[in-house]
């Protein structure tokens, strides 16, 4: 090599470690509000990785006070755009066990959701001594813009962690997120639902169910100390939550039938006198060798014996909401063990999918086979707004300023008017002379598509208040990426999933507005969707003919770009909605 090449390489070698050499460190305890997702009293424990408050330290006992120090199923919401992504950290006790590897152990796991709501995960290099590093290279750039994807960093399952910081090369975006309003599922359970004994931290089943119900869940499982006890009953009931599942049974076998049934009827009964919320029981999930192991055999008998027969009694006694999970739903595959009582990856999936089947019907939150079908996030436009803090905005607002009527929509409701305030309002005087007198509010959100209003309504956006009419006006962002048969079955889907939610509320369903150049497409699909909402017992209103010109094609001075509105058009369409 030659000076000037040798030359050249060195200039370049320093201007790459000036640019990536620099690095920004985020502490997640120093972010200024919480931000330790899953946690549950935050106000007493947002300040560190533990899962119970410390209070609970005299009232606990010690091994489950200690285990309840370990960070299992908490996680880091952030927002960046970095190239690369580090997390340093330290942890307390020892990185590993005989059974489990220091990454399930100790280690920490990133996903990355896109802005179509598609979730990846990000697999990094990692070294482990006295500061555990992960680092994460080459990261993508989401389709739509330059300001990154969500992700989502869960804690060590079976360590405590000392300090955490995350880092990324100076210039980038950082930003956290705050930890989520929204109702939490709370699992009480053993070692099995603390993650044990699985190879990192996102395959635990409860963090795998989180991710699938995409609710925050709180992590109460305590390896070989799940033992419905009351001191700890009593702090899980401080916890509103939205679902209640009691998963403690293989810790239970030391205990005869009765004591069994006993501990299962008053914490049951515990949890009812304080809480209203479902509560789900769970079968001890048997044994990998109990088909050649008499004594592992008669155990998972005994306990699930005695399981049964107090979910029966307390059926009997009439207390509501109480639902029941057996073994052979769970499923778990013959080789889903890492020995003969902790599930592998492959046994954590299966009865993640067992719980999370049962959990959907719970709490009425089906899914389909299509994509409109499925719930999901986006954030197709954060330069315009953030769509999870609109969310938030939402779940507030609403039920603190009670609507007579809301209107659910994509951009052409979210950048009409009204509150929620969007970043721009482009029909103010049509919102105020007819949306506003007849007590709508604004739950349109900018790119939306069918499935993700299909998310916000699962994630308690129609909770909290009574409207008497619900509009919804969503599909046109479903157009190139969906038959119209599946949009159409979306719309069905959604509408079926509000009126569960509203059963006393009007709902009118308004057809998808004309678009330049596809003025047939939507004068077509409207029949179908017309035929649908007719069937189903919904309003329909078709607002096409409004923005048409004689010849059927779109009347262009009622728009701003051929598919928004101006405040001319949005003049025309409000009539028709309030009518």
């Amino acid at each position: 090599m030659n000076m000037k090449k040798l030359l050249l390489l060195f200039v370049f070698s320093f201007i790459y470690l000036s640019v990536y050499g620099q690095w920004v460190w985020n502490n997640p305890l120093q972010a200024g509000f919480p931000v330790i997702q899953n946690q549950g009293w935050t106000e007493e424990t947002g300040q560190s990785y533990s899962r119970f408050p410390d209070r609970a330290r005299n009232t606990v006992r010690k091994e489950v006070w200690e285990l309840s120090e370990n960070s299992a199923g908490l996680a880091i919401h952030f927002y960046s755009n970095a190239p690369e992504i580090e997390v340093r950290y330290q942890v307390k006790g020892a990185l590993q066990m005989q059974h489990m590897p220091a990454t399930g152990v100790s280690g920490v796991d990133l996903y990355a959701i896109n802005s179509d709501g598609e979730w990846n995960v990000c697999a990094g290099t990692f070294s482990f001594g006295d500061t555990i590093q992960y680092r994460f290279e080459s990261l993508t750039k989401d389709q739509y813009h330059d300001y990154g994807y969500e992700y989502r960093l869960y804690l060590p399952l079976y360590n405590t962690v000392r300090w955490l910081e995350i880092g990324v090369p100076q210039g980038s975006l950082f930003e956290f997120i705050p930890v989520s309003p929204e109702k939490p599922v709370l699992l009480y359970g053993t070692s099995i639902a603390q993650g044990g004994c699985v190879s990192r931290a996102g395959m635990a089943w409860a963090t795998i169910l989180q991710r699938s119900l995409d609710y925050p869940l709180i992590n109460a499982g305590f390896s070989g100390n799940g033992r419905l006890e009351p001191e700890v009953l009593d702090l899980i009931t401080e916890i509103e939550a939205r679902l209640y599942i009691l998963d403690c049974l293989p810790n239970l076998t030391q205990e005869n039938e009765e004591e069994i049934y006993h501990r299962i009827v008053q914490a049951v009964k515990q949890i009812r006198n304080k809480q209203a919320a479902p509560i789900l029981l769970i079968e001890h999930l048997g044994y990998s060798n109990m088909g050649t192991h008499s004594l592992y055999a008669a155990s998972v008998e005994k306990v699930n014996k005695a399981s049964k027969r107090a979910y029966e009694t307390l059926r009997q006694e009439g207390i509501p909401a109480l639902y029941y999970l057996t073994r052979e739903e769970l499923a778990i595959p013959a080789d889903g063990w890492v020995d003969h009582i902790h599930p592998n990856e492959w046994g954590m999936q299966a009865q993640a999918r067992a719980v999370e089947k049962k959990a959907r019907e719970i709490l009425h939150i089906p899914v389909g086979t299509i994509s409109t079908t499925r719930p999901v996030t986006q954030r197709r436009e954060p330069h315009n707004y953030e769509w999870l803090k609109r969310h938030r905005e939402e779940l507030e607002y609403n039920p603190a300023h009670p609507p007579r009527a809301v209107i659910i929509g994509n951009s052409i409701t979210h950048f009409w008017g009204g509150e929620p305030a969007g970043p721009r309002s482009s029909g103010s005087q049509s919102w105020e002379q007819y949306m506003r007198p007849h007590g709508f509010n604004n739950l349109g959100y900018g790119w939306d598509r069918i499935e993700n209003v299909l998310w916000r309504i699962y994630h308690d956006e129609l909770l909290g208040y009574t409207p008497e009419r619900i509009i919804s006006m969503i599909g046109t962002n479903n157009l190139g990426l969906n038959t119209d048969e599946e949009i159409v079955e979306g719309l069905r889907f959604l509408l079926a999933a509000i009126r569960d939610r509203q059963p006393s509320a009007e709902i009118q369903v308004v057809g998808i507005l004309p678009r330049r150049d596809q003025e047939q497409w939507a004068k077509n699909i409207n029949q179908q969707i017309r035929k649908m909402a007719e069937s189903e017992g919904y309003l329909f209103t078709d607002a096409g003919h409004v923005f048409l010109q004689e010849d059927g094609t779109l009347n262009e001075s009622l728009f701003s770009d051929g598919l928004h509105p101006n405040e001319e058009g949005y003049l025309r369409l409000a009539p028709l909605i309030v009518q």
